[in-house]
């Protein structure tokens, strides 16, 4: 193979790989903590280990790509935070109540290390989930799902809250609000568990609050989508006025209706449906605003005979009404796959390609990060390939559009290699930079996310490798937590020594 050869193969493939890598990807993975699903391993760890875990995971995910994670905090009215309110985690300590040994706050650590990678930490909420058993009570005394039996409904061998109830409500959204203004967190995030998944034969306990509650309604189910719209709303309110700059992101089931009920609904036959099943007119909260993204978890594949991905994916793209629409991927679905699409890495890399031709703001979230430990295929190697050059979370303009100042950047004598220093001034809202390294006569292109050789948070860098050329320039950007890019700095230009 000829040198000129190996160098347009070599080319072609950065070229191919630049393509279908955008510079603005939502890239995410959830970390469940409800029974134990992915962090930590098992309940009641030395606090020691409970982080090494953690960081391992983050180390992971940021191996494959990902800009982003979303933590379950709050798994069943409870807490892996320290609370005035509600219990520690049992899947944290073992105890319902317990906290962690040696003692330290497992949020402000997740937060903390999340940030030192530059990435966002979405902090996940199950709303109205109390037990995971409705035959045991872990809770001490003083819960509220104590003091307040008559907020609780059993169905399906759980129990959670009545969201007809407006205390139940009021309660849920401290918590929350709690969180928000206490801690450095990127988003709120909920999942698609308001009211539960229906069961056949059986009808959700919330005749007393109707009665009580249901005001100028006759129709249960509207009063029942009332009630979430009315959380919705709230929570979009409230979230706002602590912290404007915190997303809002909800998780809901992959079909919102089926046409066959709705002509605006999507032509499948989804057995549950947001609207008709779980009460939630998720399609409403983005047209008023309510939310910031909608993670819609399409966990099924192309050619699916009731819900294909193909069908789904652009369905949902058309109803982002100005809002970001990203994408739940089911990467569980190749655990011990023995047939069907999901025994190879084709399918999940197959919809990423897709989600990033079609969706305005590409983006995805994978279920769930601790499946990367189990799949035998070479999943994580996979996933790297796709993902080899760096992306930024799709900006929210209509949350903050003003970028930080661009930097002013200068070189440094140095005997090691190149040394790039920047001043941050105290009203730089900046939180991260982006380092760009541009060879010979390259123009300077902010839209080459292969040429950024660095994210970071640090303002300097040493950069020992002159790639064999002749004269190599670098360029700076800035970015706040809303990712908002600046103009790109001032440009130094070194020449190779001779």
């Amino acid at each position: 193979m000829t040198r000129t050869f190996l160098i347009v193969c070599l080319t072609f493939l950065a070229k191919t790989m630049l393509a279908q890598s955008p510079k603005r990807e939502f890239r995410a993975a959830w970390i469940a903590t409800v029974s134990n699903i992915d962090w930590p391993s098992k309940p009641g760890l030395p606090a020691s280990q409970q982080q090494q875990e953690f960081i391992r995971r983050l180390d992971q995910l940021q191996s494959v790509g990902c800009n982003a994670v979303i933590v379950q905090v709050r798994p069943a009215s409870d807490a892996f935070y320290e609370s005035a309110a509600e219990p520690w985690s049992r899947y944290l300590t073992g105890k319902q109540g317990l906290p962690p040994s040696p003692f330290y706050d497992p949020l402000h650590f997740m937060i903390n290390e999340t940030h030192k990678r530059n990435m966002e930490f979405h902090a996940w909420f199950n709303p109205y989930r109390v037990l995971t058993d409705s035959k045991k009570n872990p809770n001490p005394e003083g819960h509220v799902s104590r003091t307040h039996p008559e907020w609780l409904v059993s169905y399906g061998g759980k129990t959670q809250f009545d969201p007809g109830i407006p205390e139940v409500r009021d309660y849920v959204l401290n918590i929350i609000l709690d969180v928000v203004k206490r801690y450095d967190i990127d988003a709120v995030h909920l999942d698609d568990y308001f009211y539960p998944y229906r069961i056949a034969g059986q009808e959700f306990g919330d005749a007393r609050s109707y009665a009580r509650y249901k005001a100028n309604f006759t129709n249960k189910d509207d009063w029942r989508r009332n009630n979430v719209d009315m959380f919705i709303s709230a929570l979009h309110s409230r979230v706002r006025n602590a912290k404007p700059y915190v997303k809002i992101g909800i998780s809901p089931f992959g079909v919102w209706r089926n046409a066959s009920k709705d002509p605006e609904g999507s032509p499948t036959r989804g057995g549950q449906t947001n609207y008709d099943d779980l009460y939630a007119d998720v399609l409403l909260w983005m047209k008023k605003g309510w939310i910031d993204y909608l993670l819609p978890q399409l966990y099924w594949e192309h050619g699916h005979k009731a819900v294909a991905f193909e069908v789904l994916l652009p369905w949902w793209e058309a109803h982002s009404y100005g809002r970001h629409m990203y994408y739940g991927l089911g990467l569980y679905r190749m655990l011990d796959a023995t047939k069907g699409p999901w025994t190879s890495t084709k399918e999940l890399l197959w919809q990423i390609r897709d989600i990033r031709r079609i969706a305005k703001n590409p983006g995805y979230s994978l279920y769930s990060s601790s499946n990367l430990d189990k799949i035998r295929l070479p999943i994580g190697d996979s996933l790297a390939k796709i993902t080899a050059y760096p992306a930024f979370p799709p900006p929210m303009k209509w949350l903050d559009s003003v970028a930080p100042t661009a930097p002013v950047i200068k070189l440094v004598n140095s005997k090691t290699g190149n040394l790039l220093e920047w001043k941050k001034s105290k009203s730089d809202d900046a939180v991260c930079y982006a380092v760009y390294k541009f060879i010979n006569d390259e123009p300077i292109n902010l839209e080459r996310v292969d040429r950024i050789i660095k994210v970071q948070s640090a303002t300097g860098l040493l950069d020992f490798n002159m790639d064999d050329v002749a004269v190599v320039k670098y360029v700076v950007t800035a970015f706040d937590r809303l990712w908002n890019e600046s103009y790109p700095s001032n440009v130094i230009e070194v020449k190779r020594r001779r």
